[in-house]
């Protein structure tokens, strides 16, 4: 199931260039529409975790399953932009419920070996992203059609919902949350914690959203052809299957903090070497090593959250994280469209900065991707450069 729900969210970078072929829009209304993905991802965070105070958490991943399938075949028939819109934000709501969700539940499943559980939840999801460029390429190979994408989508999320009944009808399930039913005095109560995991991972993600989502567009700037630049694509996403693996144990062995940040340290060198590297092969490389960094992140993040919050707070305060954090980094591909295009937004900022002393001008038609992400980590950098003065003062929650 989680396969499933994370094809659902990456499936649109590959599908873009058809995307605006087809509707003919520009970057800036397709990163809108992958933006709308991620946004449907945060809407239900938040409501979610009040509904799981009150639900069961495996019969909400059951309902989150209905939603996918049913937002999945709405968007097979979407015959405009606004209904491909509102399609990627369905389905962006039926991950979002199911993350919200499932994390505790697996993380309650297995609670002596919960950074293990979420690699292994975690690489699982990755198969997805692995998946989605090669699985777009070979459905539009043979149905010549983009729709296609999400009949398969849809039947698929179909039988996994059906299997996840019945498995759940069989099975032993925690009560670990079973005292977990106050939302928002549970965030209060674990604040500190839940602070420390936005700033992570909001901040990072909107770089990452950025980034990937805009992938191949930017290898093909880079002099590489299209379906190299696709490829890379893959390769970035390919490099997360062992990250999470192999980062879901070090985050049971290794101190939780210092892991972190050494993870987001590499993340922002890795982000800033790519927006200096050409060639096909150094570009490989450094694809792969940033595949690598970001995704070792996620299983990281999550193990010290789920392991950090007691049982009465666990799945409410996790799911505030989660809803505040996704709202962040939502943004960062219709920014980055923004930017590229040279839209209103942006123009104002070209006038603005031209009356101000010792900046240089910015192209009035819109930035370089290389200049977008290399600004982008830096402003990451001085994020992460907070966390590591407060962790050294012991000022963050261990």
């Amino acid at each position: 199931m989680v396969l499933l729900v994370n094809l659902a969210r990456v499936v649109f970078a590959p599908l873009l260039e058809e995307l605006i072929d087809v509707f003919a829009i520009g970057e800036g209304t397709a990163g809108l529409i992958v933006t709308l993905v991620w946004v449907g991802s945060a809407l239900l965070r938040i409501p979610t975790g009040w509904l799981l105070t009150r639900v069961p958490r495996h019969r909400v991943v059951l309902g989150t399953g209905v939603v996918l399938t049913a937002a999945a075949t709405f968007t097979a028939f979407a015959d405009s932009v606004l209904t491909v819109a509102v399609g990627a934000l369905s389905m962006g709501l039926a991950s979002g419920a199911y993350f919200v969700s499932a994390n505790p539940l697996v993380s309650e499943l297995y609670p002596a070996r919960v950074g293990r559980a979420m690699g292994i939840h975690g690489m699982s999801s990755q198969l997805a992203a692995v998946l989605a460029a090669p699985f777009v390429t070979l459905v539009l190979a043979v149905f010549v059609n983009w729709r296609a994408t999400f009949v398969c989508i849809g039947v698929a999320a179909f039988v996994a919902t059906l299997v996840f009944y019945r498995t759940a009808e069989r099975a032993d399930l925690p009560e670990a949350g079973a005292r977990d039913r106050d939302l928002f005095g549970a965030a209060r109560s674990e604040w500190r914690v839940v602070l420390v995991g936005v700033a992570i991972i909001g901040c990072t993600g909107f770089v990452w959203q950025g980034l990937f989502n805009f992938y191949e567009l930017y290898m093909v700037t880079k002099g590489l052809e299209s379906s190299t630049a696709k490829n890379m694509l893959t390769v970035v996403f390919a490099a997360g299957v062992p990250a999470f693996f192999v980062s879901g144990r070090l985050a049971d062995r290794l101190p939780r903090v210092p892991y972190l940040l050494s993870i987001l340290v590499a993340f922002v060198a890795g982000v800033l070497i790519l927006t200096r590297t050409t060639g096909l092969i150094p570009l490989a490389l450094v694809t792969a090593f940033v595949g690598y960094t970001i995704h070792s992140l996620f299983p990281a993040l999550d193990t010290y959250m789920l392991d950090t919050l007691p049982d009465e707070n666990r799945s409410s305060a996790y799911a505030v994280y989660s809803g505040c954090m996704m709202v962040i980094q939502a943004g960062g591909s219709s920014v980055v469209g923004a930017l590229r295009e040279g839209e209103a937004a942006y123009e104002f900022v070209v006038a603005a900065a031209s009356h101000v002393p010792f900046l240089p001008a910015l192209p009035a038609g819109g930035l370089a991707y290389d200049a977008i992400f290399s600004t982008f980590a830096l402003g990451l950098a001085v994020v992460v450069g907070t966390l590591l003065v407060l962790q050294r003062a012991g000022r963050l929650p261990q």
